[in-house]
């Protein structure tokens, strides 16, 4: 059952990461919402180097990549005993 579960989990994030219609990269005021974060608070996850951020050359605008954000929320999973 756990392996079915872990599949789906997978495939769920393949198809949102592979999706046409969903952006790769999110603006950080997005990627704050994505989190549930503020965008202040989203500022000091990167600022601590916790989350990259892409910048285009010549570009001030930060953008964030959604496995990058993935990645930051699967690594700081825990359990409360």
């Amino acid at each position: 059952m756990t392996d079915k579960r872990h599949t789906d989990k997978e495939s769920q994030k393949a198809e949102r990461i592979t999706h046409p219609l969903t952006p790769r990269l999110l603006p950080l005021k997005e990627a704050a919402q994505y989190l549930g974060l503020t965008t202040w608070a989203m500022r000091e996850r990167i600022w601590a180097g916790d989350i990259p951020v892409v910048r285009f050359p010549g570009g001030r605008k930060m953008f964030i990549d959604t496995a990058d954000i993935d990645k930051f929320v699967e690594g700081n999973k825990t359990t409360m005993m």
